[in-house]
């Protein structure tokens, strides 16, 4: 591509590199010049115009940008149309975004013409919400380039919404003095409305006594009862694998996948799973609507993306949020509680 100022009679059809306002109107920047705006500028007392011209091999930058952004875009998405070289791409369901980090990082690395954004990898998005952009900087795109974008896209996409599935969910919480009915019923809004996006609600909801029997039989029986995903509230925290809440797990049969957590507030989350369906401890913070670690893996699971001890224990980067209420201990004993 040659891009500099060139006489306006070798101007007609080249790309106008910048927006030039005239007494009546505006000639838009990325226009292709005309006979009449060759006039229009020779009337301004313009001799020579700066201009972007296309060589065999370039491709224009709208037809570039949507070329790309159609080879690297996977399920869920959809894409708008293309202009001055972008290219925006929306969640077509509502679920958690995947993105491959590393060949984006390489695709960004290709050349300084092509560039692709993204909201961050396992990031909850809702339908018709932007998760990416593709710009090209340039007017144009050689071949050659593009060639070695398809050559880092091969034929898996670089971007993807896996949408959430409406899940059968069950809250279990424990009962000790104290603890007000009052509690229990907020906590329970507050999960309401975290599986809301996803289409689901509370399907059953048992309060039982803080003891490894009783809620061992209240996870079994939601099992029964057809439960996909079991929550339990403890009116104590787990401080323990030994403690009540895993040991109920383990005493119906299930296993602990993980126990604590790299996010902080979400540190004692726990992990586990009976007859195969995934049982979360919650952490205390899961009480407050404020995002957590439990939102972390509450969106994994309902979007079916399977939650390991590799995937929890590589959440710390980024893992240090917000101070929220329920934090027994502030992190600056100064600072007065977020709301």
């Amino acid at each position: 591509m040659k891009f500099g100022p060139v006489p306006l009679d070798q101007a007609l059809g080249a790309i106008s590199a910048h927006s030039i306002k005239f007494a009546d109107r505006v000639l838009k920047k990325g226009a292709r010049l005309t006979s009449a705006d060759i006039d229009a500028l020779r009337l301004d007392g313009r001799d020579n115009v700066v201009v972007a011209q296309l060589d065999a091999d370039d491709i224009d930058e709208d037809h570039a940008a949507e070329t790309l952004a159609r080879s690297l875009c996977g399920s869920s998405i959809r894409l708008d149309r293309p202009s001055t070289g972008r290219v925006n791409l929306f969640a077509n369901a509502s679920g958690v975004l995947r993105v491959d980090a590393l060949r984006i990082q390489a695709l960004n690395a290709i050349d300084e013409s092509v560039t692709f954004a993204t909201l961050p990898d396992y990031r909850a998005v809702e339908r018709g919400e932007m998760v990416a952009t593709v710009k090209i900087i340039p007017f144009a795109v050689p071949k050659r380039v593009m060639d070695k974008t398809n050559a880092v896209i091969g034929i898996a996409p670089l971007v993807a919404v896996h949408p959430f599935k409406l899940r059968k969910v069950a809250a279990i919480s424990t009962l000790l003095p104290g603890l007000k009915p009052s509690v229990i019923n907020k906590t329970l809004a507050v999960l309401e409305g975290r599986l809301a996006p996803a289409g689901s609600s509370v399907d059953a909801d048992l309060r039982v006594a803080h003891d490894i029997d009783a809620v061992s039989h209240a996870i079994l029986s939601m099992l029964d009862d057809g439960a996909d995903l079991v929550i339990i509230y403890g009116a104590s925290a787990i401080t323990d694998r030994r403690d009540i809440i895993p040991s109920a797990i383990e005493k119906a049969g299930g296993r602990i996948e993980h126990f604590g957590m790299p996010v902080d507030p979400g540190n004692l989350l726990l992990l586990g799973s009976v007859r195969g369906k995934t049982v979360i401890g919650a952490p205390g913070c899961a009480r407050s609507p404020k995002e957590n670690g439990f939102d972390w893996v509450l969106h994994r699971v309902m979007a079916d993306i399977p939650v390991t001890r590799a995937d929890i224990t590589a959440l710390g980067v980024g893992g240090l949020l917000m101070e929220i209420v329920q934090r027994g201990h502030p992190r600056d004993p100064g600072a007065e509680h977020a709301e």
